[in-house]
């Protein structure tokens, strides 16, 4: 007990002794035109807590022990450290940060290396340009801003994700789903907050993903997150409010209108008016609000527009032994429907809300081990209304506006009556207000844990350059749902009321009760990863290897059922290597391969090997071109590789077969008699051969940079053959014997394309500005598929594109009974003058489906692009961003398509179709109007995917607009702080498109979707 006092008492007398020590060191910080520098961040090496920050004329004074480093740091300039001996005051000079992308440092497969030494096509992207998009998931901000990515946004509801690809669709199979690294780990991107990340490179061709073997093939996504700096504690923080409108909402005619084309509808085709000319002039007139309502549903149901807002903090710092990085974010999204307001006890909106958080720690055990640890995860509540929201939007195309009223007069609820004779299908028949406000309320809990443990092991000492990685991860996820469901008792009044005048009833369903339902799933994930990385010179003569295993596995811990395959983890192994040489930085050579595994196949297909090599020439170091002097970089880089994809969907362990017995059995027997057994047969045939997909994939890229980094770009042309694409085979013929569909890895695609962007920077007087412009095209062929054959060999899907819309080629309306009778029969039922009449593709002079073709572009886009402006004067700065698609086709139908094809009381009708050329009898007989002859009720032969209904999904939009405020130094340096700057964001401004009826981004065909939403915001975000 003595002994430890004593140990107190020195160490306390060391204490009071550094503290008497303390002096003051003051001075003077500015750049080599010896401007003051205000901001500066200054800092006492391994003393975490002293320092200082330069004020508004550079100059600075710290309290410090004497014979301690100071270091100087500030954004855009090299970092200075100065030994303070005897002296007390410091003046230092500050040299802008060399920012050459030569020497840019990219992530990749094997850790950061400088942009100059990629051989492979690898792009990073811009955090800020990621930043102003308003959404909760980061897939949202990429298309048009990333080069190689192809993304649509097809769905607008509070939390939903956005689908992207890596350049191009190459298979048909399961998934063409990027792999997604996060830390190195596989996880979900928009589970992050996007302040977080520290880095973000796609990584496109096999020379940069042949490492991840068997599961690189759509290409692979680098997320790098922040960590800790040495320094005073730095902390940023953020608060944005946002005003959300829909883009573009489907535009519905009113009652009078949509009564006046239904009795065109009729008398056009020889049929009794549905109305009379008294009840066309009560429903203008508005004199019967029960039996002849006019609702506009949109506006009963959606908000003029909703609130939404997003915050975030984060804390880093540390000494030389020890550095840490503390973040957390929520943010909220409310749903564009109205509430009742009577409702108290809960909310029947579509609100998202989202919560993520962050902390990892870095240690350095000894000047040559550095061990990082960290925990990071999110939480998700989704809310709904009880029928949820695809049934609104459904509801909403097919209530018109003399379906039904809001209310009746005398209180009762209305309903659309059964008009599909099945009585359990209540939700197609409430009215978008019951549906939205009537009907309870769902709730959707999710929560992601993620750790990570790292173990960076320098062996200098074994031999120099020598490095050893460990990984360990553990992720778990939990997702709990609750629906709470009712609905009134709803009614529907007879067309005619009764001899006193008083409605008459019919009641519909009765009333149900709240009853609740309630379900749950989950998972959990271990990861482990180690690598050794060997990198030296000799001379001139650069070189490094690389050798890495690495095995994951998930497995579901909730709602598995009683299949034992489903609570089997689900494992991948392998190994990968690399081994890179380069000579004077001008001539390189990488050798990439992956040697991978799943225990989703059998034994003898288990694991595969997927090499890939590449080169490339920097033209730039040559000396003949050196000596131009406006080259700093001209690299050009081939590769070529495989890499597979063994991704077949929720498909488990298909090289197995199972048995079952049959339930009507097997008769034996005489003529005229029979004895039947039960027996055993085949309920799935195994297929043992079942493989993973594999990519053979080519690049031809160019990397530049001119004029002192001024104009810089890549441009990229590719090539994918990708075979083995697992399918069934559902065209093998009968008489094989089989009674259950085997698969087989049986289809081929080939795709080819062009990526890449391009960054010109000038300073124009005082005024910095960024012209930027990216794109990627991408086209693909499919070259084998298991389907029937046929003797058209335009009906075969193989030769044509994945996702290629089909159908008739229409060649406009018929003109008149003359030419019905002078072209070739349509066996789509009986035709009449203004039916679209179609093309006889294979001239056997019938219409038929024998003659559906291959028309327009795919249904996902080919084409996606972006362009902008950036500039910056003192302190304000401005962003513009514009994105758009391309090469992308789409049919529309559906009830408010294909008017009145569902007959009385549902289906709406557009604005556009009631208010464009359309073929009228006795107005308007074009045989090129705009939409045919009415039809009330069902008519095959309009309504067929055909060209006459194929829309053009191309856009353009002003996707980003960025304004932004930074006070200046010398007054925000008085209250202690690094920088306070203040925006303005607009997102999804405007839309330039050919299609007017809905948001042309959604690629709906019906329009039964939430719609896309333009949003306003503003903000502040503080540095201290």
């Amino acid at each position: 007990m003595r002994f430890i006092l004593l140990i107190c008492i020195i160490l306390l007398g060391i204490s009071f002794s550094l503290h008497a020590q303390e002096v003051t060191v003051k001075g003077k910080v500015t750049d080599i035109t010896k401007q003051p520098i205000p901001g500066v961040s200054i800092s006492v090496a391994n003393l975490p807590g002293l320092g200082a920050i330069t004020d508004g004329d550079g100059n600075f004074s710290v309290k410090m022990p004497p014979y301690q480093t100071l270091v100087f740091t500030y954004v855009g300039y090299e970092k200075q450290e100065v030994l303070v001996k005897e002296q007390r005051v410091v003046n230092i000079t500050m040299k802008e940060s060399d920012a050459s992308v030569l020497n840019e440092v990219v992530v990749t497969a094997t850790g950061g290396e400088k942009k100059i030494a990629i051989t492979g096509a690898v792009t990073t992207v811009n955090i800020d340009q990621l930043k102003s998009n308003p959404s909760t998931s980061m897939a949202d901000a990429l298309a048009g801003v990333v080069p190689g990515i192809q993304a649509m946004q097809t769905s607008g509801r509070p939390g939903s994700i956005s689908e992207f690809w890596v350049r191009s669709i190459s298979t048909f199979g399961a998934s063409n789903s990027a792999l997604v690294l996060i830390d190195g780990f596989e996880r979900d991107m928009n589970e992050i907050n996007v302040e977080d990340v520290e880095s973000f490179s796609i990584l496109k061709d096999a020379s940069a993903t042949a490492m991840y073997g068997s599961r690189g093939a759509n290409g692979v996504i680098l997320i790098k997150t922040k960590r800790g700096k040495e320094g005073k504690v730095n902390i940023n923080a953020k608060v944005e409010g946002f005003y959300n409108q829909l883009t573009k909402l489907p535009d519905f005619v009113d009652g009078y209108t949509y009564a006046s084309m239904a009795n065109e509808a009729k008398i056009v085709r020889n049929q009794e008016p549905l109305f009379s000319r008294t009840e066309l002039e009560i429903l203008r007139l508005g004199l019967d609000p029960d039996l002849f309502p006019d609702v506009d549903w949109m506006d009963v149901i959606l908000r003029d527009g909703a609130k939404s807002q997003r915050s975030m903090i984060n804390l880093s710092g540390g000494g030389k032994t020890a550095r840490y990085y503390i973040s957390g974010s929520y943010q909220n999204q409310e749903g564009m429907y109205k509430v009742d307001d009577a409702l108290k006890n809960y909310n029947t909106n579509a609100n998202f809300n989202k919560y993520t958080y962050r902390l990892s720690v870095d240690m350095d055990i000894t000047k040559s081990t550095l061990l990082t640890a960290g925990v990071s995860g999110s939480l998700r509540k989704q809310n709904d209304p009880g029928v949820g929201s695809d049934a609104i939007w459904t509801s909403l195309m097919g209530y018109n506006a003399i379906t039904a009223p809001l209310r009746y007069s005398d209180g009762k609820i209305p309903a659309s009556d059964d008009r599909d004779g099945n009585p359990d299908n209540d939700q197609d028949r409430f009215n978008p207000w019951v549906q939205g406000t009537m009907t309870g309320y769902n709730e959707n809990w999710s929560n992601n844990i993620q750790t990570t443990l790292n173990l960076d092991q320098k062996l200098d000492f074994i031999t120099k350059g020598l490095r050893f990685i460990g990984r360990f991860g553990y992720d778990t996820y939990n997702n709990n749902w609750i629906k709470r469901y009712k609905f009134p008792e709803l009614w529907s009044a007879n067309r005619y009321r009764d001899t006193a005048g008083e409605l008459v009833f019919k009641r519909i369903r009765e009333e149900q009760k709240m009853t609740q339902t309630s379900g749950s799933d989950g998972e959990k994930r271990e990861f482990f990863e180690w690598e050794t990385h060997y990198n030296n010179n000799i001379g001139m003569h650069n070189f490094g290897a690389v050798i890495k295993y690495t095995q994951q596995s998930k497995v579901f811990t909730q709602n598995i059922g009683t299949d034992l395959k489903n609570g089997i983890a689900r494992r991948n192994q392998g190994f990968a290597g690399r081994a890179n040489y380069n000579w004077k930085s001008r001539y390189y050579v990488d050798f990439n391969f992956g040697y991978t595994g799943s225990e989703n196949f059998h034994k003898d297909y288990r694991f595969g090997f997927f090499p890939a090599i590449s080169g490339a020439w920097n033209i730039g170091e040559e000396e003949i071109i050196k000596k131009l002097g406006w080259v700093n970089m001209f690299k050009v880089r081939y590769s070529y590789g495989k890499t597979g994809n063994d991704n077949l969907g929720d498909i488990r362990f298909p090289y197995l077969y199972t048995i079952e017995q049959t339930g009507g059995g097997y008769n034996f027997g005489d003529y005229d008699s029979s004895n039947p057994w039960t027996g055993m047969r085949y309920s799935t045939v195994a297929s043992p051969n079942v493989t993973w997909e594999i990519a053979t994939k080519q690049d031809l890229g160019l990397d530049y940079s001119l004029f002192q980094d001024k104009l810089n770009g890549a441009v990229d042309y590719f090539r994918e053959r990708r075979t083995g694409i697992y399918m069934s085979r559902n065209s093998l013929p009968g008489f094989v014997g089989l009674e259950t569909t085997p698969s087989a890895n049986v289809g081929e695609v080939k795709a080819a394309g062009f990526d890449g962007n391009l960054t010109f920077k000038q300073k124009v007087y005082n005024v910095d500005f960024t012209l930027r412009g990216n794109f990627t095209y991408s086209k693909n062929e499919i070259i084998e598929r298991d389907e029937e054959n046929t003797i058209y060999t335009y009906k075969l899907q193989e030769g044509h594109r994945v996702n290629q819309a089909r159908g008739l080629i229409d060649l406009g309306l018929f003109k008149d009974y003359d030419d019905i009778r002078n072209s070739p029969r349509q066996s789509f039922g009986e035709v009449m003058p203004g039916d679209i009449k179609y093309k006889d593709v294979n001239g056997d002079g019938v219409i038929d489906d024998n003659d559906i073709v291959a028309i327009g572009a795919t249904t996902r886009p080919n084409l996606t692009y972006g362009f902008g402006l950036s500039a910056s004067w003192k302190g304000l700065d401005i962003n513009v961003h514009f994105q758009g698609i391309g090469k992308s086709t789409y049919f529309i139908n559906g009830s408010s398509v294909y008017m009145f094809s569902l007959g009385e009381n549902w289906g709406n009708i557009l604005s556009d179709m009631a208010n464009s050329n359309r073929w009228k009898l006795g107005e308007n007989e074009d045989p090129n109007a705009a939409y045919p002859r009415l039809t009330y009720g069902p008519n095959p032969n309009n309504y067929r995917a055909s060209t006459f209904w194929l829309r053009d999904g191309s856009y353009l939009r002003l996707k980003t607009l960025d304004i932004g405020y930074s006070l200046p130094k010398t007054l925000v340096n008085r209250a202690h702080l690094n920088n306070v700057r203040f925006f303005f964001i607009g997102t999804n401004l405007f839309t330039f498109s050919n299609f007017k009826l809905w948001d042309p981004e959604l690629g709906s065909s019906t329009g039964k979707v939430y719609p896309l939403s333009k949003t306003l915001s503003v903000g502040v975000s503080v540095n201290l």
